[in-house]
């Protein structure tokens, strides 16, 4: 179940928020997305792509590529902060990923957010915030990654 949305009034507002958590809700990664990604990328690595030679390989299944779960952030973490009066908010960089733990093709995943930083810049403010991409079932997290995100004010 998902945690409310981090909600703001402005960009400004940020700073506010510093400390404060969110949770999304889950969300299925099938084998399906892992080919897709796979075309993609054309990373065709045999525990991606071959559900028969991964079944006797390291994790028993196909497992989704880091870069895939590490490429939905966005779409995990579009109903976790919500900022009125932004014009749009840009995705400014990651200082840290680290890949935890495999996704299982047929897993789903959630992201969890803290915003741990909220830094005025000359376009906006530089949201800094800790992801963690959990795995249902699973103690251990696929990913943690430390995001950037600008807030760009409206005019």
């Amino acid at each position: 179940m998902s945690t409310a949305a981090i909600k703001v009034d402005s960009p400004a507002a940020l700073a506010g928020a510093i400390g404060r958590t969110a949770t999304g809700d889950w969300f299925a990664i099938d084998q399906d997305r892992i080919d897709a990604f796979a075309d993609a990328t054309e990373d065709y690595q045999w525990i991606h792509i071959d559900p028969e030679r991964a079944q006797a390989g390291p994790f028993g299944t196909t497992i989704a590529h880091g870069y895939l779960t590490l490429s939905l952030l966005p779409r995990l973490m579009s109903q976790l902060i919500e900022v009125d009066e932004a014009a749009m908010a840009v995705n400014y960089g990651l200082d840290k990923v680290r890949f935890l733990s495999p996704v299982p093709a047929g897993s789903r995943v959630r992201a969890t957010t803290e915003i741990t930083g909220a830094d005025p810049s000359g376009a906006g403010v530089k949201l800094a915030s800790t992801v963690t991409v959990e795995i249902e079932g699973v103690e251990k997290p696929a990913l943690v990654a430390q995001a950037i995100a600008l807030y760009v004010p409206e005019s």
